[in-house]
């Protein structure tokens, strides 16, 4: 073996590949959780009913909070599932961020780190981790991957690119 002096490039970039993917793992993991934990408490708030949760969202001052409250519900507990299995995380993840854009402007209007807990720092952080997986994808342990690494070469085969695809 002869040393060159240059580090392992290949050995470096599939280290840092994997490093990514585990991160975002884990980080879609904690998001989903805390979406499916939350969409549960609320759905237990509202006496665990779903008009409930639009009663506690209309008592809130959300606009048409009938409406939104169980839509809201509903997206956080099957949205935060998708998540965890790294399914539509682009989409997903878009949708959070604004509702989270939603929970700061109408329900967590207090200043940051209020003492009463109305304050929207938790929102910015779920907020802006959403639309980081939005632009990071769900990685190589997502669904999306998966879906995406089957359904590509049969796209490309189609289009005639399929050889070049083959070998990406």
């Amino acid at each position: 073996m002869i040393f060159t002096g240059r580090p392992d490039t290949d050995h470096r970039a599939s280290t840092v590949s994997l490093a990514r993917d585990l991160v975002l793992l884990l980080a879609r993991i904690g998001l989903g959780v805390l979406m499916v934990v939350h969409a549960k408490l609320e759905y237990d708030i509202a006496s665990g009913s779903i008009t409930g949760v639009g009663a506690l969202f209309q008592q809130s001052g959300v606009p048409l909070g009938t409406i939104a409250g169980p839509v809201n519900v509903l997206f956080e507990f099957i949205g935060g599932a998708a998540m965890i299995l790294g399914l539509a995380v682009v989409p997903v993840g878009v949708l959070m961020a604004l509702n989270m854009v939603g929970a700061w402007i109408f329900v967590h209007t207090g200043g940051l780190y209020a003492m009463d807990h109305t304050g929207p720092e938790l929102v910015i952080a779920i907020g802006l981790l959403s639309l980081v997986l939005a632009v990071s994808g769900s990685g190589r342990f997502g669904l999306d991957h998966l879906l995406l690494r089957r359904v590509r070469p049969q796209v490309d085969t189609a289009s005639g690119a399929g050889a070049a695809a083959a070998g990406r």
